[in-house]
């Protein structure tokens, strides 16, 4: 069979497209392994839902292809439930014949029988997937072209031809009742050797033992019927002849020792009997008779090896491939079929074409929320938009007001989105981004040898030298922890910088000046710009919804304040 290209229900296979790898921090900071510790149980799946999900590229076509096929598995509650049922038996089915593999040479026989069983199964899994996606409800391309490829790697592998030579070949051995043993004799009418003279249909009877050797002798033209013998017997070598063990055999067995006095065999038992064994008769004929079995259905035994060395990788390698990612996608639509019952809202990602605007979100929130609260009600959406007059937002608002939430919201979208996953936003129209960049505060153990401020810097260094024009960052108080002066300036400079390059951002900060000078710092750009987005409060009140607007001063040192408890009232009550 021909070795084709391995499929995948997550991308189109373009050569040309580039994927970037999300940081391990960056998934940290966006909340990714929270997310997939609530999508499965198993760490296996887990790791593999971050593995894709983390996968990014800025190629529409892998964002549209994948989000067709969450579509069809999401609409379909039953084709999830029973291709899930199919891949665990497959996967029951692959790791038992993998675990047994090595012991087809040691115990040819019964392992192969079994593994025969086990193909059949493969088999009619294979047809199952078939059926299951032959649902006209499917319209993705990812899951027609995979029903295409599993009927294709079903026609090259010959598996309805497969299915015939299994029915025959378990015929062929399901149907041996009993074996005809044939001894050779000497001169002295000793007996000196033994072997197969043929396969039956039925078991032998008493009586029919007694016949069939009275018969042997009394007619060569007997035509054999049920288990009597029809005289067309076939040479199997089994051993080197050696009269004592043979005799000694037969003695054992006991049911031949009339041959001994026997002067009438038949002269065709001479010419095609075997040789026995050495040894003693007693130890080794169980050994023998093995043998002979393995003898006998020796051309049986080397066309099931064929089959399994032809069929076998086909089923385990090929389609065993495809597993995780279907997995990927049911863990998914799982949850969010779950969540959309609690009244949670989802919706299906647009790409946007427009040149001027890179998102526009509406009623957007933080995918984590759900998993903390009871229903929709507890959360507030949000509307942002990316565009050349918002290429980056200054974020500032009351501490404790939902700042990091929405910065950590968007970043989500876009993961989610670009892995063709439902958002959680009534709707969510945007570009895909190469990656996505966070800088938030790192773990003081982090920091011990250059510092906060130095560490700081170092990083976002690092992070925008592999910024472009198509990545998102989100910087949650960065240089936030040295003197307002310092902080001020050195962030300053990084949004220039970052605007120089047009890279899409989100700075949540506690820097209210930062945030007044984005006019300023907008006016010699081309095609990008700087906005001022705070969070809204009412009399202090949390409200959780961001807009744009100039910053409020000095509203967030109070929140400080009472944070660390060192206002009046706090320090003089306690």
């Amino acid at each position: 069979m021909k070795e084709k290209a391995i499929f995948s229900i997550l991308s189109p296979l373009n050569e040309d497209t580039e994927y970037k790898q999300l940081s391990t921090t960056s998934c940290h900071d966006l909340g990714l392994d929270t997310i997939c510790n609530e999508l499965s149980d198993d760490p296996k799946e887990r790791n593999l839902i971050m593995n894709i999900i983390s996968n990014m590229t800025c190629d529409p076509r892998v964002a549209e292809y994948r989000q067709e096929v969450f579509s069809d598995i999401l609409k379909l509650p039953e084709f999830r439930e029973h291709m899930s049922e199919l891949f665990d038996k497959f996967e029951f089915m692959r790791n038992f014949g993998s675990a047994h593999r090595e012991m087809d040479e040691k115990h040819s026989l019964w392992h192969l029988l079994h593994r025969l069983d086990e193909l059949s199964d493969y088999i009619k899994c294979v047809e199952a997937m078939r059926e299951c996606l032959s649902d006209e409800r499917i319209t993705s391309e990812g899951l027609t072209n995979f029903r295409k490829y599993i009927e294709t790697l079903y026609n090259d592998a010959c598996f309805a031809e497969m299915k015939k030579d299994i029915i025959e070949l378990k015929k062929k051995t399901y149907d041996i009742q009993s074996v005809t043993i044939g001894i050779n004799v000497n001169e002295r009418f000793e007996a000196v050797s033994m072997g197969l003279v043929s396969i039956n249909n039925k078991p032998f009877k008493k009586s029919g033992i007694v016949s069939n050797f009275a018969d042997a002798i009394a007619s060569k033209n007997k035509i054999q019927s049920g288990t009597d013998w029809d005289g067309d017997m076939r040479y199997h070598l089994v051993e080197k002849e050696h009269t004592e063990s043979v005799f000694k055999f037969i003695e054992n067995l006991g049911g031949f020792m009339a041959v001994r006095n026997t002067p009438f065999v038949d002269g065709r038992i001479r010419s095609t009997l075997v040789n026995a064994p050495d040894g003693n008769g007693v130890s080794s004929s169980t050994f023998y008779l093995d043998g002979v079995l393995n003898k006998m259905l020796d051309s049986i035994v080397r066309k099931l090896r064929d089959t399994l060395s032809k069929y076998a990788d086909i089923a385990i390698i090929n389609i065993s491939q495809i597993i995780p990612e279907f997995i990927y996608y049911i863990r998914f639509a799982e949850f969010i079929t779950r969540y959309s019952k609690k009244g949670f809202t989802f919706s299906a990602p647009e790409l946007l074409n427009h040149a001027d605007t890179s998102m526009d979100t509406r009623d957007a929130y933080n995918l984590k929320l759900a998993l903390n609260s009871e229903s929709m009600k507890d959360i507030v959406g949000n509307d942002l938009i990316f565009d050349k007059e918002h290429t980056i937002y200054i974020l500032t608002g009351a501490n404790r007001g939902g700042k990091t939430t929405i910065t950590q919201a968007i970043g989500l979208m876009y993961v989610l989105a670009q892995g063709g996953i439902s958002v959680p936003a009534a709707s969510f129209r945007y570009r895909p981004a190469d990656c996505v960049y966070t800088h938030f505060p790192a773990d003081e153990d982090k920091t011990m040898d250059l510092g906060r401020l130095g560490e700081e810097c170092v990083r976002f260094r690092d992070i925008y030298s592999q910024c472009t024009e198509n990545s998102l960052l989100l910087l949650n108080e960065t240089f936030s922890t040295t003197s307002f002066e310092e902080g001020y300036y050195i962030a300053r400079d990084s949004v220039k910088a970052l605007l120089q390059k047009k890279v899409r951002t989100i700075y949540n900060t506690h820097m209210h000046k930062l945030a007044s000078d984005a006019e300023e710092l907008s006016k010699n750009a081309e095609g990008a710009g700087i906005s001022s987005l705070i969070m809204k409060n009412d009399n202090g009140k949390r409200l959780f919804k961001v807009e744009v607007g100039a910053p409020e001063g000095s509203s967030y040192a109070r929140d400080i304040a009472e944070k660390y408890g060192v206002t009046y009232e706090m320090l003089t009550n306690s």
